[in-house]
């Protein structure tokens, strides 16, 4: 019997929205229990390990599996969550991108990040995502985490007119699945409506004519947050950034095989 499957989340989905629509598309694995390890943002795209039945039990041991990711950077521009789906702020563009290799150079290795504000992890007993909601953050302290960055590869660097920029956070935001029911609310729906109205005056009133859009590829370990590098590379080029894309292409020892799930099971 299958233990583990690899199915490809697309963007805007959660991870749950995405096991129960592969249970639905696929009537055999209607009754089996599954649990993913190692979830997604709904701005995120890619890779999602699914474990089946009895294997749901070992889901710790499959928790601390490397990932590679591919992950592109908007420099000039932040947001709370540190990628599109969150309130931003405009900040002037770097004249120049002379030292990035040293910056890349820089988060190579093992290194400390904080954990995003906007994530599950807890904190005295509530996610830190109700912290920022609430906008109670100054009351505690940010955790860290202590990861390995094997890899980090620049791919290609490119800019992109203001007004393409808006565009397409319009039309992302709007794959995002619209959260309607009481009992998902803790989220309230993304704050869809406020990020976008905060996205459309920043580009408005900006002067910069382009953005420019770092594209990079980590080799990275359980829990390093793609989303908190973008950020961080921003900042080191004097400016600020965030995450425009992201891609999980591989997990631990699997590549993808076939399937329009992308179903993986062979070692790379």
């Amino acid at each position: 019997m299958v233990k583990t499957l690899i199915i490809n989340k697309p963007l805007g989905k959660t991870p749950l929205q995405v096991v129960e629509q592969y249970k639905s598309d696929n009537p055999e694995h209607e009754k089996t229990k599954m649990a993913y390890a190692g979830r997604l943002d709904p701005m995120a795209e890619g890779k999602l390990l699914l474990l089946l039945g009895e294997e749901c039990k070992q889901r710790e041991k499959y928790l601390g599996l490397d990932k590679e990711y591919e992950f592109e950077v908007l420099v000039g521009m932040s947001s709370d969550t540190q990628d599109i789906l969150g309130l931003t702020d405009n900040v002037t563009i770097p004249d120049n991108t002379e030292n990035l290799d040293t910056i890349l150079d820089k988060l190579r290795g093992n290194i400390v990040l904080p954990y995003p504000v906007f994530s599950s992890k807890t904190v005295e007993g509530k996610p830190l995502f109700l912290w920022a909601l609430e906008q109670r953050l100054s009351e505690i302290t940010i955790p860290t985490k202590e990861v390995q960055v094997y890899k980090l590869d620049l791919l290609s660097q490119k800019t992109i007119p203001k007004n393409s920029v808006l565009q397409t956070v319009q039309e992302r935001i709007a794959r995002v699945t619209q959260v309607t029911e009481e009992s998902k609310q803790l989220g309230r729906d993304f704050r869809r409506k406020d990020v976008l109205q905060k996205w459309k005056e920043n580009i408005e009133s900006t002067k910069q004519d382009q953005f420019m859009v770092i594209q990079l590829r980590c080799v990275c370990s359980s829990g390093t947050y793609m989303r908190t590098l973008a950020s961080m590379i921003g900042q080191e080029l004097g400016s600020a950034g965030l995450a425009w894309s992201i891609k999980r292409t591989k997990i631990g020892k699997y590549r993808q095989l076939f399937g329009k799930f992308g179903i993986w099971t062979k070692k790379y």
